[in-house]
């Protein structure tokens, strides 16, 4: 059945709060054994509203969803954010909690009205699109425009279809794209991504739901921190996971990163078939462990120090990343910010004395760097070690965004069992005083065919 919620009073006028007839139109057609409710011509104006089984909601090219610019008309009972000091985005535009067979689906678009929620303060901003405990879940076709917070975040959930989506998220804070926490089966697929922070997101808050099996291909992703991340919410395992054929335009941090941090084990990730243009950082990779209750980045669920878990089977190929000297007159204007400083970048792999990432391939590498950094550019001393918390509880530790430095022109691998690099080719716009490569604590490592602005590079040499 197809109902349209003008049956229930709706009045598509961009102004009246028609929450109650759509949602009195989702229920309807969930009592009925399911089916469609179909938004035409017009913009549909709303608070929180609740997806249920056996449901699509389309919205065609005609019309709009629009979420209300009024913090009231969002409901408290969508769960919460999993992140620890984040509770003012704790509300979301549409959930689904226990739900099967339903999805979002249509050519029209779901605009989150950013602009109306501040981001300085205690203000409250809703995120899009929050899925709980759900399995067949399609979000299709679709513009998720201007989210006020995380455009989705599917938690606890399995057999995910994303396809098709065009995400623009680029007003606030806070801008994720697609997250999935202790998801799997996940199937993402033709889309775009932009956004003011993760554009793509895995990560596991509990060791009961490990992440697993996961799909992504065909997608293009742009925005200020990571393009595709892996980890840093990792009290659970990560596995099972393929990434091909993407691009990344203007990430102003990293392009791939895969943190270990709490606790868990992240294996089996292939990466293949990836262009970067102006990344910042094309791949970081670390192995620590963290708990750091004051800070945003941890999970609620954690709360004290973890064992450091572990970081095996990666492997990167044909990945192509080139800077060009756009980025002097874009990311280099940040002076104040890491992604603003020509002295931050490259390929990174760190991981504490005792614990090192295991098995990493990177092959097919083609890496142009802009350079220009001198030896003086970085401070004298040893480069400050990832730390083991529960053996080194004080101390600064090396991370994520510090030390805000890196030592070389293009690669920092240090603690990697295994390494394996093949067919490997490295360049500057303009000269790096740097070392190209250093492999600290790489004692089995092979290298072949690796080139650097044209000459071989041999380890030792």
């Amino acid at each position: 059945m197809t109902i349209d919620p003008r049956t229930y009073g709706a009045k598509a006028d961009g102004t009246t709060n028609d929450a109650a007839a759509i949602q009195r139109a989702i229920d309807a057609c969930a009592a009925n054994g399911g089916g469609t409710v179909r938004l035409t011509d017009g913009a549909f104006l709303s608070g929180t509203l609740f997806m249920k089984s056996n449901v699509y909601l389309n919205v065609a090219a005609s019309a709009r969803l629009v979420a209300s610019p009024n913090i009231a008309d969002y409901s408290p009972d969508v769960h919460h954010n999993r992140y620890r000091n984040e509770t003012n985005i704790d509300r979301c535009f549409i959930y689904a909690e226990d739900a099967h067979d339903f999805g979002l689906i249509g050519h029209g678009m779901i605009e989150g009205q950013a602009e109306a929620f501040p981001n300085e303060g205690s203000i409250y901003r809703p995120m899009m699109i929050r899925v709980l405990r759900c399995s067949n879940v399609h979000i299709e076709n679709l513009r998720l425009y201007n989210a006020a917070a995380w455009t989705t975040a599917f938690l606890d959930s399995e057999y995910i279809w994303v396809r098709g989506v065009d995400i623009r998220n680029d007003k606030r804070y806070n801008g994720d794209g697609l997250d999935f926490d202790g998801c799997a089966h996940v199937f993402v697929s033709d889309c775009y991504v932009r956004g003011t922070d993760d554009n793509f997101c895995l990560q596991a808050s509990s060791k009961a739901l490990p992440v697993h099996d996961v799909h992504v291909t065909n997608c293009e992703f742009s925005g200020i921190c990571a393009g595709i991340r892996i980890g840093l919410k990792s009290i659970g395992d990560i596995r099972n996971v393929t990434i091909s054929n993407c691009t990344l335009d203007r990430v102003w941090r990293e392009g791939i990163k895969i943190e270990s941090t709490e606790g868990g084990t992240i294996s089996d990730i292939s990466v293949s078939n990836i262009v970067m243009r102006n990344v910042t950082r094309p791949i970081f990779v670390i192995l620590n462990n963290r708990f750091e209750p004051d800070d945003y980045g941890t999970s609620i669920e954690l709360d004290h120090v973890p064992a450091i878990g572990r970081l095996e089977n990666i492997d990167i190929s044909h990945l192509t990343a080139v800077d060009d000297e756009e980025m002097a007159n874009t990311h280099m204007r940040f002076t104040d910010d890491v992604m603003g400083s020509p002295r931050f970048n490259g390929i990174r792999f760190d991981a504490a004395d005792g614990h090192p990432i295991s098995g990493v391939t990177l092959s097919d590498i083609r890496y142009t760097f802009i350079g220009g950094v001198k030896q003086s550019d970085i401070p004298a001393g040893e480069y400050p070690k990832v730390l083991d918390r529960l053996v080194a509880p004080e101390g600064r530790s090396s991370e994520n965004y510090w030390p805000d430095w890196s030592r070389t022109s293009f690669m920092d691998l240090r603690n990697v069992a295994d390494l394996q690099l093949r067919n490997v080719r490295l360049r500057t716009l303009h000269d790096d005083e740097r070392p190209a490569i250093l492999t600290d604590g790489c004692d089995d490592m092979a290298a072949d065919n690796i080139r650097v602005n044209g000459r071989s590079w041999k380890r030792y040499s």
